[in-house]
């Protein structure tokens, strides 16, 4: 048993001590294989030269020297291969650069979060006082300091720098000896140089260095010169107390000054002073520093040299005073002495440009007991006074009156500010009618010049009918998705080059409505879309400028006894055209004169400058001013009436404001149909019972909603059914009161009236007064199988449908029915019953309400 117990304790001895012996060993090796001293020997050359006369006795050196062939590559593969001791591992530049960001960031943001909780007790009560968070003055400097304020190495040494142990020496020299030697002082203050000895340059300057080393130097060589650089310089720790955003221990560059150690601790907190910081040494306070020279004035020549074991002390804030209101730099601010008001704005950057520079006043605090508020004029006797401790100091600014200013505003060629004088009336404020000519009546003017031509012809028709088609509209964004083109003005000139390139590749088109169709199936409708965007902006017949309204005008007048205000009108054209006195009124400073449009308030008709638009078959067509209480009979009477040419069944009268009502009704009608064939198609979808009825209920709601888009693109024009007989005279027209933008279009008589539907042969056929309905649809083959035939109905030139709904005792029917040139017979689908989608049946409600014409069926029919 004694025998086992001492196997084991022998086994357990050797695994104890294997490390230690390794460790021994490793340490001998490393012993064994250190460098030899930094002596180094140069080989003699072959050939005599200048290194023969020195010798190798005469070179001290430590740094490796550049080497040539076989031992230069040997020297460099040895040195590539490790790291040197000291050095930095490099990582990936992108990754290591991106988290430094995120790191800074993240710290910014934590110490504004801190600011915000370090406000000190005069902070929170200011900021009470006067709803406004104020900084303390200086405290901005130290937001965003750098991780570290050690001077890098190669900058030059100041030349009162004095060296101390672990200051790195660069010695070199040449002549009788070479010298190239790095050293670095020993804790007791000296360096040791080999052939020279020991040198004690602890206390010695910078600029005295290379003089005292050549001295020493000089006691052992003759004929040589020295000169003495300083390289890594040493690191010294120091201490950051009191009132410090980040008081502790810092080890800092022996370059360092109180100033950047200040930095380097992120300045004084909100509790801290900046006007006392004091550097002790020992027991005696070495310097003191007061930042606000450094901020003001960016005076910095009270700061010292820091030494090993210094101590910068912060302590707490002296006397507040806060600035707030119209000056440059509002915070608040310590005293550290007597302070004045005048240097109390000084520190504040002076005055603001709109600060009222009459008075100021001061919150008080009386005794630590009650408030006041106190009165200092910003003359030479109040800048003078004295600011105490708790102040807050309020600078208003300037009232924004005009003491001697009339403004002129509204529809007039220079709205803006005037001066006053005494006697002063509306007519010197607006001597003519030019000054009456807005800005915008000669800009839509001048750019018209130089513009493309298709654009000019279109402004040119603007300016002599007074539409409203300006180039901003031609330059505006469109906004609906998918637009191929930026602007409505590339829009009309792609169509019109599309449609010459359409009449250039089948020179027997000559049917615009062809080409339009032809186009709608190139872009889906996109291009008719915009097309009928641009017609309706040339369409819209407006004065070329918005008229001054010449009855009513008015000043705007504060009554300085009660401070109300009261509207003083009078008749603008009288005072300006008439020079009458009692309209001619006397102004007063402040009075705001304000000339209104007839579209800002609404005039009688008979006051409202009206355009009609005349085309076609006119013996004067053209766009004409419309007379009070003029009607479409009177009018076409005035211009002389109709050419024999024309066909007045088929005229088309379109008016604005139809238009706009037949949109709304028109959206309207197709929203509520949305929802009902949602509506119905949910209903529907709980009732499916098989993968067939499903797909059959999608395809069903995809060609339901392909309709409903259709719908969506006809756009009424606003037509009004004049209901005239088939054979009209002028005097059958209607005595339908006029509007502004009215049109009335007459054509020349068709010869042409045209089938559309579910018919074999959809065409157009010449016209002949014997044919019937039936007569045309047996020409277009006849309906076919899917046709509804209960449902079909009739365009009729003038605007109106007939459908057989329509047939009664008395009328033909449908079949034996007239037509008139221009008309068009549309023959419906077969819908299916059962669903929703028959309430599109009758299509004709539609047209026959929003006074479609034929071209919408095509839309339809896409």
């Amino acid at each position: 048993m004694r025998t086992n117990f001492l196997f084991f304790g022998i086994g357990l001895g050797i695994l104890l001590g294997t490390p230690a012996l390794a460790q021994v060993e490793s340490t001998q090796q490393q012993t064994t294989t250190a460098p030899a001293p930094n002596i180094t020997q140069e080989q003699a050359p072959a050939m005599p030269s200048i290194q023969d006369v020195r010798g190798p006795l005469n070179t001290i050196s430590n740094r490796p020297r550049a080497a040539t062939g076989t031992q230069a590559g040997a020297v460099a593969g040895t040195g590539q291969a490790g790291l040197t001791p000291g050095a930095r591992t490099v990582f990936p530049g992108s990754d290591l650069q991106l988290r430094i960001q995120e790191f800074q960031f993240q710290q910014l943001q934590e110490d504004l979060q801190a600011e915000q909780r370090e406000r000190n007790e005069f902070q929170q009560f200011v900021m009470q006082s006067i709803g406004r968070d104020l900084p303390m003055f200086g405290a901005n400097l130290f937001r965003t300091v750098p991780s570290t304020f050690a001077p890098v190495d190669n900058i030059p040494v100041a030349a009162d720098y004095v060296v101390g142990p672990g200051d790195e020496i660069q010695i070199r020299a040449w002549g009788q000896i070479d010298v190239d030697y790095n050293t670095v002082v020993d804790r007791d203050g000296t360096i040791s140089v080999p052939k020279v000895g020991v040198i004690n340059v602890a206390g010695i300057k910078a600029s005295d260095l290379p003089a005292y080393l050549k001295t020493v130097f000089g006691r052992t060589f003759r004929n040589f010169q020295l000169t003495a650089t300083l390289g890594k310089l040493r690191s010294i720790q120091i201490f950051v107390v009191g009132q410090a955003k980040r008081p502790g221990t810092y080890t800092v560059s022996s370059l360092s000054t109180l100033v950047t150690a200040v930095f380097a601790a992120s300045g004084p907190s909100s509790k801290g002073s900046m006007r006392n910081i004091q550097l002790k040494r020992g027991n005696q306070v070495a310097a003191e520093f007061d930042l606000y020279d450094l901020l003001l004035s960016g005076d910095k020549s009270r700061d010292a040299k820091l030494l090993p074991g210094d101590v910068i002390y912060i302590p707490p804030v002296g006397p507040l005073v806060a600035v707030t209101g119209s000056v440059n730099v509002p915070a608040v601010y310590e005293l550290r002495q007597s302070t004045v008001l005048f240097d109390l704005i000084r520190w504040a950057g002076g005055l603001a440009t709109t600060a009222a520079g009459q008075k100021a006043t001061v919150e008080r605090i009386e005794d630590h007991k009650a408030r006041k508020v106190e009165e200092f004029p910003l003359d030479m006797g109040g800048l003078s006074r004295s600011i105490r401790d708790g102040d807050l100091v309020t600078v208003y600014s300037l009232v924004p009156r005009f003491d001697n200013a009339i403004a002129l505003r509204g529809d007039v060629a220079q709205p803006g500010r005037f001066p006053w004088r005494e006697g002063m009336r509306v007519r010197d404020l607006i001597p003519d009618r030019e000054a009456l000519l807005a800005r915008d009546y000669w800009i839509k003017r001048n750019q018209a010049v130089g513009l493309d031509s298709n654009v000019t012809s279109i402004l040119t028709q603007q300016a002599a009918t007074g539409t409203r088609l300006s180039v901003e509209d031609l330059n505006q964004r469109r906004k609906r998705e998918g637009e191929l083109d930026a602007t409505i003005g590339d829009t009309i000139r792609r169509i019109q080059t599309e449609t010459e390139a359409a009449k250039f590749l089948d020179p027997n088109q000559t049917s615009s409505a062809v080409e339009v169709t032809r186009l709608q199936d190139a872009t889906k409708g996109t291009i008719e879309a915009a097309k009928s965007d641009a017609q309706r902006l040339i369409n819209q017949i407006k004065p070329s400028q918005r008229e001054v309204n010449w009855d009513y005008a008015v000043i705007e007048r504060l009554n300085r006894n009660d401070l109300t205000t009261s509207l003083i009108p009078f008749n603008l054209g009288k005072a300006v055209i008439d020079g009458d006195p009692e309209q001619n009124l006397l102004l007063q400073p402040g009075d705001i004169v304000t000339v209104f449009s007839k579209q800002d308030i609404k005039v009688p008709i008979s006051k409202q400058t009206q355009y009609i638009r005349l085309e076609g078959e006119f013996k004067g067509a053209g766009v004409y001013q419309i007379h009070p209480g003029e009607t479409l009979r009177q009018l076409v009477e005035r211009v002389g009436g109709f050419t024999p040419n024309a066909y007045l069944y088929g005229a088309q009268f379109t008016r604005e404001s139809t238009r706009l009502q037949q949109e709304k009704t028109l959206e309207e009608a197709l929203n509520r149909l949305e929802r009902d064939i949602q509506r119905f198609n949910t209903l529907r979808a709980q009732n499916v019972t098989s993968p067939e009825d499903a797909a059959s209920l999608k395809q069903q709601a995809e060609n339901q909603q392909a309709l409903l888009a259709r719908l969506r693109q006809i756009r009424p024009i606003g037509r009004v059914v004049l209901e005239l007989p088939e054979s009209p005279k002028s005097r059958d027209l209607p005595d339908l009161p006029l509007e502004d933008g009215d049109r009335f279009i007459v054509p020349p008589p068709p010869s042409m009236v045209s089938v559309f539907g579910s018919v074999y042969t959809e065409s157009s056929f010449v016209y002949k007064p014997d044919k019937r309905v039936a007569d045309y649809l047996s020409q277009a083959g006849g309906p076919t199988k899917s046709a509804d035939e209960s449902s079909i109905y009739v365009l009729r030139a003038d605007g109106s449908v007939k459908s057989r709904r329509q047939e009664g005792f008395f009328t033909a029917s449908l079949e034996r029915s007239r037509l008139m040139p221009g008309d068009s017979i549309v023959v419906p689908e077969e819908l299916d019953r059962t669903t929703i989608t028959r309430a599109l049946k009758d299509i004709s409600q539609i047209f026959y309400q929003f006074g479609l014409g034929a071209a919408a069926v095509k839309v339809i029919r896409q």
